[in-house]
């Protein structure tokens, strides 16, 4: 047997925080698909660095082309504004130890605020575009800006399509799966997954990527 969750609000869903279903879907929490974290490095308008901590993403494309697709940024966001502004910005993928710092650029991420200097990271600058990059990250993608779609309609968040001009990636993980894949690589958001029976709400996780398999 199946539980069937329509589009329509289920009333017996219990948010975990006041606003949760306010700021997001509750299919998110229906399906509860895990997605990398990274951070999204870009220049405010007044020159000072800002750090997003986001998931909600892929990374594909073609022969001729590769793409960052970033889905549910909000469009109020230092962030959002910057991209639509300077046409580029910054992927930066950091370990799980990386966190809590990420997190402080999070609670601290006022105009004036140098995010940077908020999550103790040290600042580089990208070579094929006008973007800040955080040295400590062990992958850093350069970006610009192919497309933005507001898919909703409801003027609330944007996803953003990114093409990768140019790739860094430090020497350590540079071979093999296992600085990449285990605790000192990718990190992934789990989003909270709803009790489908009673409504309850679950609890958001970060996980890391353990190979059971190769392909």
């Amino acid at each position: 047997m199946k539980i069937e969750i329509g589009k329509d609000f289920p009333q017996y869903f219990k948010p975990s925080y006041p606003e949760e279903f306010e700021l997001f879907s509750h299919f998110e929490t229906t399906a509860g698909i895990p997605t990398v974290l990274f951070a999204i490095t870009t220049w405010k308008e007044n020159g000072k660095p800002n750090v997003c901590f986001h998931s909600w993403s892929c990374f594909h494309g073609d022969k001729t082309a590769f793409f960052a697709v970033m889905g549910n940024l909000y469009q109020h966001t230092h962030t959002y504004a910057n991209i639509q502004r300077d046409k580029c910005f910054c992927i930066n993928f950091l370990p799980i130890s990386s966190y809590d710092r990420l997190v402080d650029t999070i609670t601290h991420n006022d105009l004036e605020t140098d995010e940077f200097a908020a999550g103790d990271f040290t600042l580089s600058h990208a070579k094929t575009i006008r973007a800040p990059i955080i040295q400590e990250a062990f992958i850093n993608m350069e970006c610009t800006l192919k497309e933005t779609r507001d898919l909703s309609g409801a003027g609330i968040t944007s996803m953003i399509v990114g093409q990768i001009q140019h790739i860094s990636v430090e020497k350590e993980y540079a071979q093999g799966y296992e600085r990449r894949y285990g605790g000192e690589g990718f990190m992934m958001l789990i989003p909270a997954p709803q009790d489908l029976i009673t409504g309850e709400p679950g609890q958001s996780a970060i996980a890391t990527v353990n190979i059971e398999k190769y392909d």
